[in-house]
């Protein structure tokens, strides 16, 4: 493969996805090198939303059952915060693809797309990440909504933005760096060998942050990790966030089912109540904060104290679902997100409000179930730990 790479020729553009100087660049260099094909960094989904000039209709309510709002909250925000830099230097992002594209047509070469699907990417991005990185990442993500920072477009020549995201957890989180990055040049550069097989000279426009990495694979083709692979999506790992919820929703259970063996109606009662209004007011607090209709928040506030008991069903995606139904969210309002000036105009945006229900109903319930737990255990006056004991005990006499 070495030998088939090195007799041919394969030209790699680094850009700012956000600067005029990337776009003349692009232009420049495929009318100078006339290659036969013109290779993107895009994959198909991102090509057919830059072709089109708008996203593709996203089942909303799919995502929400998926429990994917974080993923989907995350894409946006991602190519909102890169709009709002475009527009500091006259440019939309993904300028640069688009004219590369244009003057590949305008020569008659083929366009290649190499990059890995967004969807899988974002997906292995979140499971790679722990739940003090997923916070980290939360804060600066709302932080960003709030503040403005200057930018600088040369210095973006040097780094791809996503790679300026996660900049700061290259040391804490190389894991989240290798999906977003070195998984991505790894994927492009087996892409691009695999055009080798067909075409004799290529222009690959890439991000800056990518350059390096896809050269370096090109060089080692044998270092270049199974495509399948860098394909596959798990499921999100087990940690101990999770494993802490699980607990304190069987602690839950067997406080109400030491309850009901006592035949204390009145203790019952009012630890259910507790659990209930903590529960649902929590969850329905936190839909309201994202400006909930009504009736999501009340099905948020009517059911969450059941969710959270059922590991499978989240309050967020009742709320989310309801909020859905009402809003009926369309892909023209997915793309008018792109277009939002300021949090206010994302937040009067249908699609980005149902999503924004949907995680913050959740965050709401969650906290809900922490402190509604430890409110019934203060109320009941159970000794956990001596319940805990005697049920074990229990068990192992059975066995």
């Amino acid at each position: 493969m070495e030998g088939e790479v090195e007799s041919k020729r394969v030209v790699i553009v680094g850009t700012a996805h956000v600067s005029p100087k990337s776009i003349r660049e692009v232009e420049e260099t495929i009318e100078r090198e006339r290659p036969q094909a013109v290779a993107v960094e895009l994959c198909y989904k991102r090509y057919l939303a830059l072709i089109k000039g708008e996203q593709q209709d996203i089942p909303i309510t799919e995502a929400i059952k998926r429990g994917e709002t974080h993923l989907l909250l995350f894409q946006l925000l991602l190519s909102y915060f890169q709009r709002k830099i475009g527009e500091e230097y006259g440019v939309k992002p993904g300028d640069e693809m688009l004219a590369a594209i244009n003057k590949a047509k305008e020569i008659n070469a083929d366009v290649i797309l190499i990059d890995r699907d967004i969807t899988v990417t974002l997906k292995r991005f979140w499971n790679s990440l722990s739940i003090v990185e997923k916070l980290k990442l939360t804060y600066h993500l709302i932080k960003g909504l709030f503040t403005k920072e200057e930018v600088d477009v040369d210095e973006m020549l040097e780094e791809d933005v996503l790679e300026l995201l996660v900049k700061e957890f290259r040391e804490i989180s190389p894991s989240a760096a290798r999906v977003l990055i070195d998984e991505r040049d790894a994927y492009m550069a087996a892409n691009l060998l695999r055009a080798l097989h067909k075409y004799d000279h290529v222009v690959a426009v890439v991000g800056a942050g990518h350059k390096k990495g896809i050269e370096k694979y090109l060089q080692n083709p044998a270092k270049i990790p199974d495509i399948k692979e860098l394909e596959e999506v798990k499921e999100s790992r087990i940690n101990l966030f999770k494993i802490f919820g699980y607990a304190v929703v069987s602690v839950i259970i067997l406080i109400f089912a030491v309850l009901i063996s006592t035949l204390n109606s009145e203790i019952i009662i009012k630890a259910f109540l507790y659990w209930f209004l903590i529960n649902g007011i929590l969850a329905a607090l936190g839909a309201i904060i994202a400006r909930a209709h009504p009736l999501s928040a009340l099905s948020a506030f009517l059911l969450a104290w059941l969710t959270s008991l059922n590991p499978t069903i989240a309050a967020g995606w009742v709320s989310g679902l309801v909020e859905a139904w009402i809003r009926k969210p369309t892909a023209k309002d997915l793309q008018k997100i792109s277009k939002a000036s300021s949090f206010k105009d994302l937040m009067d945006n249908k699609f980005f409000r149902v999503l924004m229900v949907a995680a913050l109903t959740n965050v709401g319930s969650m906290i809900g179930t922490f402190v509604g737990a430890y409110v019934v255990i203060q109320v009941t006056g159970i000794d956990i730990v001596n319940t805990l004991k005697e049920s074990f005990s229990n068990i192992l006499r059975v066995f």
